[in-house]
């Protein structure tokens, strides 16, 4: 009984690592134009406040990282009346940048009820880019997960962003602004 366990054991560590190959790679070298993404230079974790609720695994909203636990795996530059050209996730939703949070290094500083309006952008080891430069995108370390960065500037969606090519946080409280692909802010062009 016990060799049995013991074989069995085996023929799973063995078949593992081969299934996995099978199912393709995150490294970029694939289809597409997929890249890694770059870890910031100095990664900081941001601690939330005393008051903040601890995180939960589901990104329930009961912690700083809120909204649909579904990894962003695209960004792409995006002409937007009235904003300009501003960097949207792969489902075409306009991200965000916070005066508030630093770029060197990349500190986020939205949490508890803040990422209630302002949703992380939360990714994988990869993401597809179109339009913005790979060498500009990284991550924070965000409660577990990862957030994309932009130049160093931690990258957000605004809930108030019903659909597509929206930028309805542009400007919100004088420190919102919708990112251009430079990851500098977007200037209102009209």
């Amino acid at each position: 009984m016990i060799l049995r366990r013991i074989v069995l054991g085996l023929a799973v560590g063995l078949a593992s690592p081969l299934l996995l190959g099978a199912c393709g790679s995150s490294d970029g070298t694939g289809s597409g134009d997929a890249a890694p993404v770059a870890p910031a230079t100095a990664s900081v974790t941001s601690p939330a406040p005393a008051s903040a609720p601890a995180a939960s695994a589901a990104g329930d909203g009961g912690g700083s990282v809120t909204g649909s636990s579904a990894l962003t795996t695209g960004v792409t530059a995006e002409a937007i009346d009235g904003v300009g050209t501003v960097v949207a996730d792969d489902r075409g939703m306009t991200l965000y940048r916070y005066d508030k949070d630093e770029p060197d290094p990349s500190k986020w500083t939205c949490s508890g009820a803040c990422t209630k309006t302002w949703l992380p952008v939360v990714v994988g080891d990869s993401v597809r880019t179109s339009g913005v430069g790979r060498s500009l995108l990284g991550t924070v370390h965000r409660d577990g997960r990862k957030q994309l960065t932009l130049a160093g500037w931690p990258l957000y969606r605004y809930s108030g962003d019903t659909a597509a090519r929206q930028a309805n946080g542009q400007g919100k409280d004088a420190q919102w602004y919708a990112v251009a692909p430079s990851g500098r802010k977007a200037a209102a062009t009209g």
